[in-house]
């Protein structure tokens, strides 16, 4: 069948509610009795429930929902030269302008060739590029996200 062989035909008038009891949708129009919905006026948001658990908010709990937690900042080991120092960490990283963010989890993924000897403390690496800075004579470890330090407000 082809679009044009489709048979369309108009569609039929709305059907005018309210205009008495001959008309089929008189005095309540089909809104029910009373309540919020048989109001006129503001009518509910969009995905309003009655209070209950809204589909949007149980729509993270479906299969295939990404959650928000954001990706580990990504450093690959050619890059790791390019840190002064022995020890490489969070803000070794961010001085070296690898990582944008030191409070935020590092993995180290392999690409290139580790040519020094490094003492590499972040959150995680490939297990090729625990190999590669192992056999470079450094060491890995894996360490929490470094926190904030919390501040105290004084007062006058």
């Amino acid at each position: 069948m082809k679009f044009h062989e489709l048979d369309m035909e108009k569609k039929k008038n709305k059907n005018r509610v309210g205009r008495g009891i001959s008309a089929g949708q008189g005095k309540t129009a089909g809104r029910g009795t009373k309540g919020q919905k048989a109001r006129t006026g503001k009518k509910l948001r969009a995905g309003f429930e009655g209070g209950q658990n809204s589909l949007m908010t149980r729509i993270p709990k479906l299969k295939g929902f990404k959650g928000y937690k954001a990706k580990a900042q990504i450093v690959y080991t050619e890059n790791l030269q390019f840190v002064s120092g022995k020890i490489i960490d969070n803000f070794t990283l961010t001085e070296a302008s690898l990582i944008a963010n030191p409070y935020h989890s590092v993995k180290i993924i392999t690409r290139g060739e580790v040519t020094k000897a490094f003492t590499v403390t972040v959150q995680g690496a490939s297990k090729s590029a625990t190999e590669l800075i192992e056999k470079a004579g450094g060491t890995f470890e894996a360490i929490p996200v470094p926190q904030r330090a919390k501040t105290t407000v004084t007062e006058k």
